[in-house]
């Protein structure tokens, strides 16, 4: 019980934080004509894992000017949190550049069915990570392989390499987004999300609420490079797995890329993350919702 309780809070970790996107090509420009158009976009995804539906994760992302601010939650469980609950809260800001966007500051705090809890927060300058705070602080394995001052330079945190990297003013579906590599730390660890194109497709809309439209397919390859332990056995699965998904979808009137669905192998099968709901607000609203 114990590992698959430390398995599902790996999934629940990596479904609050680790949605995919992909990185601005060298040298691209983001234009001030195409920030986005609306200042809040909010999405729910729902989050399962082995065919059963855990819960779902909230994600509100709001632009003042060249601003911006991330805030996450969920709360995933099984039969109502009888068997198991987690909660967490993710959040994270800084601004959009001509170069991407800029993370300043990110957070992580959760707590595993009231039995291990974490809060963590990470901040950034000049491009790179400047601190990182961890409580309880737990010493890592001598095995973990260290993290690097360099390591730390040009990365994103998760949710600004997740949601505010992919753009493109193609908004039919450019498997160009997928052709990117992605830098990521977390806090913790380091690595590289590598995307590649697979296929274009089409989302048929199943609710009112949710999207209809194009998405591009991208396959993800995880390359760790420090602050993990060689053995991890999901560290194992996810670098050998060519079985990683991230669905993008275009929001109109913004020129973004956001994920509409994730797929990716844990050791207690496969977990998920799909919309099921996407809106924009704001003073200068977008010429129609995803």
């Amino acid at each position: 019980m114990q590992r698959a309780r430390h398995c599902l809070s790996l999934a629940a970790v990596a479904a609050l934080t680790c949605g995919l996107g992909g990185n601005l090509p060298a040298g691209s420009a983001y234009a001030e004509n195409t920030r986005p158009a609306a200042s809040r976009i909010t999405a729910v995804y729902r989050v399962d894992l082995a065919g059963f539906n855990l819960g779902d994760f909230r994600l509100t992302t709001t632009f003042r000017g060249d601003d911006y601010e991330m805030r996450g939650e969920g709360r995933f469980s099984i039969l109502e949190g009888l068997v198991y609950e987690w909660r967490g809260v993710t959040a994270s800001s800084g601004r959009v550049t001509s170069a991407g966007p800029e993370p300043a500051m990110y957070a992580l705090s959760y707590s595993d069915s009231g039995k291990q809890s974490e809060r963590l927060r990470m901040t950034f300058g000049d491009r790179a990570v400047t601190g990182v705070s961890i409580v309880p602080n737990k010493r890592p394995s001598p095995r973990t392989i260290p993290v690097t001052k360099e390591q730390l330079e040009g990365v994103l945190d998760p949710m600004s390499g997740a949601f505010l990297s992919a753009h493109s003013e193609n908004p039919n579906g450019d498997l160009k987004v997928c052709d990117q590599t992605l830098p990521v730390f977390d806090g913790r660890q380091r690595f590289d999300l590598v995307l590649r194109p697979k296929r274009a497709v089409t989302v048929k809309r199943t609710s009112n609420a949710g999207y209809g439209g194009p998405a591009v397919i991208c396959g993800v390859k995880f390359i760790p490079i420090a602050g993990y332990h060689p053995d991890n056995p999901g560290i194992r699965l996810m670098s050998q797995s060519n079985e990683i998904e991230v669905w993008l979808i275009p929001v109109r009137g913004t020129h973004m890329y956001v994920p509409y669905r994730i797929v990716l192998p844990t050791p207690v099968g496969y977990g998920s993350a799909i919309v099921t709901s996407i809106q924009l607000a704001g003073t200068r609203r977008a010429s129609a919702e995803p």
